[in-house]
């Protein structure tokens, strides 16, 4: 099973997301702001990809995948951004993160692609859930 940390500030997004990734045998955990986010980490252990929204308060999901790589065993934290932005500088620095970017509304299969796609080069789980 894959462990799916999603960052995003509206709890509709967050439920949405969270009840279609379970359904396909995800273990998720939801946040609604980088702090959150964090928090989760050091309670709970790493995920083995984070969806994250751009607009946070406090935070911007580019500056928490930043943040969240910094962590050791991290680096390679697979990324996909969900996103209401679609500014090319938006799409550009997701991108230059590595990070897939998709905008929102978002189609579930297209999220779940993204997200099969960004584990194929994880090596080994990243933690216990």
């Amino acid at each position: 099973m894959t462990r799916v940390l999603i960052v995003d500030d509206d709890p509709d997004v967050r439920l949405l997301l969270d009840v279609r990734l379970r359904q396909q045998g995800h273990l998720v955990l939801t946040a609604g702001c980088a702090a959150e986010a964090l928090d989760l980490l050091a309670a709970k252990g790493p995920p083995d990809v984070v969806v994250l929204d751009v607009l946070l308060p406090g935070t911007s999901g580019l500056d928490l995948l930043v943040q969240l790589r910094s962590r050791p065993g991290l680096a390679a934290l697979p990324a996909v951004f969900l996103s209401g932005r679609v500014e090319a500088d938006d799409i550009a620095a997701g991108r230059a993160l590595g990070a897939t970017y998709l905008t929102k509304p978002v189609v579930i299969s297209a999220l779940s692609d993204a997200l099969e796609r960004a584990l194929r080069p994880a090596a080994t789980p990243a933690g216990s859930w």
